[in-house]
């Protein structure tokens, strides 16, 4: 048996526990409203749950996953985690747990961005969001669909890359002149040469197996005005996850995204001519380090018709990125609506003529 632990902060006033607030940016007690700095709970007031039992394993998409049991220390109820949950919440009774052991040593974050969008804005955004196209179903804005909405903390690594690129390039630019009448064409070579370096830094990969790469791409960009060092007090009140895949796993993925970056910059620089035909391209990118963060994301998911539709929320910038199906009912009601109006217009016209 494991000896993992789970861990709650609890209110140094009325011992109830306390969550962080995402609009204070602090502690704060849902019972007392008493508030507090992140700071003071880094060793204080904190209680553990111990981990009962390896529970068992269940399949997802045809894969097992291993469970393991935990006692909540507020109400007893057992609280069940996966191998790569780092925060939940006991589902009985509501608190925070955080589990220390996935969040030390090799696994302990570098780095955090605090929630800045609270649940209620979230849920604005996301209500308005959905009910702004006419053809969403209706499901989609219900409360009990609303209500699934979800503060996680999601695994990235921040690359740090240095690249060089050498290019060279034949550029040719045309221009034309009239003499009598005669019209002459005169087509300007040039060699061109280009020899950039440059370092990207802190270039964010999510590693979690679960979130979706092209949907984490495109919430980009984070504010890393606000990255500061992890404490375990900024998960309570939110889920965490910890990576699936390690700087090493991801670096290919980064590798090719800044060939990409430092191609599409040195391509940049060869303007004013009428074509550009590259002849030589030189490409060295090195990895300088990576540094593992936990960056906020509100997601819900919701499932129609057999296939999943993921909402995404930056939890810093507020930035969206999510689809939603057309409902085939609310189509045909419409067009049968248009149609009756539409043959309205007509009988009248009729009439009059």
């Amino acid at each position: 048996m494991a000896d993992n632990e789970a861990v709650t902060f609890h209110c140094p006033s009325c011992g109830a526990d306390m969550k962080f607030d995402a609009e204070l940016g602090k502690m704060k007690c849902e019972f007392c409203e008493t508030i507090a700095d992140v700071d003071a709970f880094e060793n204080d007031n904190t209680d553990t749950i111990e981990e009962d039992i390896v529970e068992g394993e269940f399949e997802q998409d045809n894969e097992e996953i291993l469970l393991h049991k935990y006692k909540c220390s507020s109400c007893g109820a057992e609280i069940l985690a996966d191998d790569h949950t780092a925060a939940t919440f006991c589902n009985f009774c509501g608190m925070p747990a955080m589990i220390e052991e996935r969040l030390q040593g090799e696994k302990k974050p570098a780095f955090v961005i605090p929630f800045k969008v609270n649940k209620e804005s979230a849920i604005e955004t996301y209500t308005a969001w959905a009910k702004k196209g006419i053809m969403t179903p209706s499901k989609f804005y219900a409360k009990a669909t609303i209500d699934k909405i979800t503060g996680i903390y999601v695994p990235f690594w921040l690359y740090d890359y240095h690249a060089r690129m050498y290019l060279t390039a034949h550029a040719t630019r045309t221009r034309s002149e009239t003499r009598g009448s005669y019209r002459y064409t005169h087509t300007d070579h040039f060699h061109v040469v280009r020899d950039i370096e440059t370092d990207y830094l802190k270039i964010p990969a999510d590693a979690s197996e679960k979130m979706p790469d092209d949907v984490m791409d495109k919430l980009e960009p984070f504010n890393y005005g606000d990255l500061t060092s992890f404490e375990m007090p900024y998960l309570s009140g939110y889920y965490a996850e910890k990576y699936n895949y390690s700087a090493e796993d991801m670096a290919p993925r980064l590798e090719h995204r800044v060939k990409n970056y430092i191609n599409t910059e040195v391509m940049r620089t060869i303007v004013g001519y009428g074509g550009v035909q590259v002849t030589q391209r030189k490409m060295n990118v090195q990895k300088l380090r990576a540094k593992y963060a936990l960056l906020p994301v509100w997601i819900l998911n919701c499932t129609y018709n057999g296939k999943n539709f993921m909402f995404a929320m930056n939890g810093q910038t507020g930035r969206v990125v999510a689809n939603k199906p057309v409902s085939a009912k609310k189509v045909l009601g419409w067009f049968s609506g248009i149609t009756v109006l539409l043959a309205t217009v007509l009988y009248i016209i009729g009439i009059f003529l």
